[in-house]
């Protein structure tokens, strides 16, 4: 009787966590995979964008960090993009390897390639009605794996995750990437439009599990999806910028 009340009541304690956890899960389920981070255009300096960096002003919600926009550039006319090699410019100071920074390029190089090439044609060479999108990485952070995925998947942890969430805007462990764009007329070089964005790991349990790199990957992910949708739409005419 001894032992079967004490099983009892081990499967009690264990079904009294069982509703927190669900309930643990349930809380990040909805959240995205990674999150834009603020960047001020005051004091930023744009390793890449050099001297543009001061047209930038803070963009939409839903959107980059900050961005710029010609007024004058006829979207409408364009038809391909010429999109060039990524590349990274961390600097010297760059927490970086050389061979991680080079696969960190080479998969936004086929992402980017991928998600436009599925709503425009992709151009091999400058030519009329051809847009050129020179995209590079500035920084990206590793996250924590294991750390992380305490934090995200025990209840106490997370529930402390949460509190340094609302205290600071960002979770703990987790790691990121910022990066800068320019989209020219191939042939005249016009600058069309900039873009300077950061992004880093959000709450959703499934980055717990990833590897160091993940939330680098998850923000290129949702750059090259964005990029893609909003250079699609501004050329049809069905957005404007």
């Amino acid at each position: 009787m001894e032992e079967k009340s004490a099983v009892a009541a081990s499967i009690g304690s264990r079904g009294a966590i069982f509703p927190v956890l669900a309930v643990c899960l349930l809380s990040v389920a909805g959240c995205a995979t990674t999150e834009k981070a603020e960047l001020k255009p005051g004091g930023l300096k744009c390793a890449f964008l050099g001297s543009d960096c001061s047209k930038l002003s803070p963009g939409p919600k839903d959107g980059a960090a900050l961005r710029y926009n010609n007024p004058k550039a006829d979207w409408t006319k364009y038809n391909k993009v010429l999109v060039s090699p990524v590349t990274f410019w961390g600097g010297d100071t760059t927490q970086v390897s050389a061979a991680d920074q080079q696969e960190l390029v080479n998969y936004f190089n086929q992402k980017l390639k991928e998600k436009i090439g599925e709503k425009m044609q992709l151009a091999d060479r400058p030519g009329p009605g051809v847009l050129k999108l020179d995209v590079a990485m500035t920084d990206a952070e590793t996250a924590t794996p294991v750390l992380r995925s305490v934090s995200m998947i025990i209840p106490q942890a997370h529930m402390l995750s949460n509190l340094k969430y609302l205290a600071t805007d960002t979770f703990p462990f987790v790691g990121g990437a910022q990066g800068e764009a320019k989209i020219t007329d191939s042939v005249t070089g016009q600058t069309l439009a900039l873009v300077v964005d950061r992004r880093i790991g959000g709450g959703n349990v499934s980055t717990g599990f990833q590897w160091q790199w993940g939330d680098a990957q998850n923000a290129i992910d949702a750059w090259c999806e964005r990029a893609a949708n909003k250079l699609s739409a501004w050329t049809s005419g069905t957005e404007k910028p």
